[in-house]
């Protein structure tokens, strides 16, 4: 059976080789067949890593990290800003929060003079409500684009504060070293609303007590209203607006039951804490890394390797996870083609954001020049500001 697939499977194979992505004559980070990286770069608070792996036809995981001033004030604030956006049914709104949301928390941020949870909050539910309008003004023409969402991860360290919020299934794990026996402990700081956590579903059967359907197991999956895995997102307009939710919105998009509340929500969950000296990493990433390591099996390769290339390793275990599932080589799995690539593997985006407590510990002195690098530039290349690596076999 395994031998069939794979002779279907060689007509979509392609042999990987490395090559410059250029926006113009800006060179915005590496890229190795499907395969985008930059593995080693610097933030206001110390270094960074990232990487993306395309699977889908076209790239749905979208990211960046802007490092500098915060708002248009003078005098800051200033840190550095973390945004994971984890697509699904096309690249449509992940590539529109890219855009807006860092500009709206500038925005705000600078209306209140300070980062804050209220800042964040501000500038989900801008973001939610500018797609909101874009899907209105493209409905007669493109009413598929009700349909399409995405996942929002966003991390904010300012001031000596970390800042945690989400949207959907993407994950946010900080490396923490315990003082008395010097390991580097997993610790979960983001809050995930997919609803095969029973919690997650317990919280929106709560909110629709009349829904006896509100979560139904769909192909060995729960699933909101039978079709999608997450509890919140931005966009998805066709669960959050019934006007959306009707012809000519493909059938299978359409529910039988008109519903009068949003199905689906837009309101991130928020954390904030202090940075501690112990905190020595964080590790962002969209839904496609966690399928296949668990959060002290990444923790450990970011610990126990050198930072430049790190979020490359942890895409390279990832892949070799899910090689290994299908009982087929790594090698073999990196020369199938995007789309077909999609049976084995999601997107993957990985954001490695080093801590260097001294750094943290000056926080509200330092200042510097600007920063702003986009992931995934293999269908979208961005503008960076940030100095390229050179390139090694992965």
């Amino acid at each position: 059976m395994f031998a069939k697939l794979m002779n279907l499977l060689k007509a979509c194979w392609r042999p990987s080789s490395h090559k410059y992505a250029h926006t113009g004559s800006d060179v915005v980070g590496w890229q190795d067949g499907l395969l985008w990286y930059k593995d080693s770069g610097q933030h206001v608070y110390g270094e960074f890593s990232m990487a993306v792996v395309q699977a889908n036809n076209l790239l749905e995981d979208q990211s960046q990290i802007e490092s500098g001033p915060l708002s248009s004030l003078e005098f800051g604030p200033y840190g550095t800003f973390v945004g994971v956006y984890d697509g699904h049914g096309g690249p449509e709104t992940s590539r529109y929060v890219n855009d807006h949301i860092f500009q709206h928390l500038k925005r705000f941020a600078t209306e209140q003079q300070l980062m804050s949870a209220d800042v964040i909050r501000k500038a989900y539910q801008a973001t939610e409500e500018g797609f909101t309008s874009l899907v209105t003004k493209q409905w007669p023409v493109k009413p598929q684009i009700a349909a399409v969402g995405t996942c929002c991860l966003v991390g904010v360290i300012c001031g000596g504060m970390l800042h945690i919020a989400n949207l959907g299934d993407s994950r946010v794990v900080l490396g923490r070293v315990v003082k008395a026996t010097g390991e580097v402990l997993a610790v979960q700081l983001s809050v995930e609303h997919n609803v095969g956590i029973e919690s997650v579903r317990r919280e929106l059967q709560s909110m629709h007590p009349d829904d006896k359907q509100i979560v139904v197991m769909k192909h060995n999956v729960w699933r909101v209203k039978g079709l999608i895995q997450i509890s919140r997102s931005i966009g998805d307009v066709y669960l959050k607006k019934a006007e959306f939710n009707r012809e000519p919105l493909h059938v299978k998009f359409r529910l039988r039951e008109p519903f009068k509340k949003p199905i689906l929500s837009s309101v991130p969950s928020i954390t904030v804490q202090p940075l501690q000296p112990q905190d020595q990493f964080l590790i962002f990433a969209s839904d496609g890394l966690w399928e296949h390591l668990n959060n002290q099996e990444a923790v450990n390769i970011v610990q126990k390797n050198s930072h430049s290339g790190s979020a490359r390793r942890l895409v390279k275990a990832a892949l070799q996870e899910a090689a290994k599932k299908r009982e087929m080589r790594y090698s073999d799995l990196k020369k199938i083609d995007r789309g077909v690539r999609r049976h084995f593997h999601d997107d993957i985006t990985v954001i490695v954001v080093f801590l260097d407590s001294n750094l943290v510990s000056r926080a509200n002195s330092l200042r510097g020049p600007s920063l702003s690098v986009r992931g995934g530039g293999i269908n979208v290349p961005h503008k960076s500001l940030a100095p390229c690596t050179t390139p090694t076999e992965v």
